[in-house]
């Protein structure tokens, strides 16, 4: 197999999920600065012309990096840990239903107000400024909803850690390197985001 990714948070989602399931393969740099995704090669891969992508030893391409997780579960040789999507059809929907409210309520904020302030792609893309700073006063509110759950339960899918947990993490980090939020203190966000740094697969990525 092989990822073609570049610096982002969904390429380092997967790198923390194969590091939890102990697996690792082969990375192929894409200039996404270059413009290198969006070139017919590359779209004959993804025609979403985003990273990451995982090629298949079949010539199989898989596009987004939670379906790219989905598929290195379905792979993994068994530990029996618990899986990182979940074990039963109970656990599979609140982890799925917390994932998708990091996705919906913070990290598609945060990516709004970063691609909109800083200008990065504003050679392929319109920014405004104005809806930049509507995100970026948004997405620090949803953070509320995360310390809320996490005075409830060890992770925020629960009593185990999951991709929602990754997709957390990824995304405070992410928006701790831009800085284009202002963050909150919240006591049990800390209390979580220190137990993710400590965990192997986290610094290793």
């Amino acid at each position: 197999m092989k990822l073609h990714e570049a610096p982002s948070p969904n390429a380092r989602r997967v790198h923390i999920f194969m590091s939890e399931l102990g697996m690792e393969c082969e990375r192929v740099a894409v200039d996404i600065r270059g413009g290198e995704n969006l070139s017919a090669e590359f779209l004959a891969k993804n025609p979403g012309g985003r990273v990451p992508v995982l090629e298949l030893d079949d010539g199989t391409y898989i596009g987004e990096s939670v379906s790219i997780c989905r598929y290195l579960e379905s792979i993994a040789p068994s530990t029996g840990a618990p899986k990182l999507f979940g074990d039963d059809g109970l656990a599979k929907a609140q982890i799925d239903m917390w994932q998708r409210r990091v996705e919906f309520n913070f990290l598609l904020e945060l990516a709004g107000a970063f691609r909109n302030l800083t200008g990065v792609f504003k050679d392929r893309e319109t920014c405004v400024k104005e809806w930049g700073a509507v995100c970026a006063e948004r997405a620090p509110k949803a953070l509320n909803m995360f310390d809320t759950q996490l005075g409830k339960s060890e992770y925020l899918a629960g009593d185990s850690f999951s991709i929602a947990d990754i997709t957390l993490g990824v995304s405070i980090d992410f928006a701790n390197m831009v800085k284009v939020l202002e963050m909150p203190e919240l006591e049990n966000l800390t209390r979580w985001k220190n137990q993710m740094d400590a965990r192997a697969s986290f610094s290793a990525s």
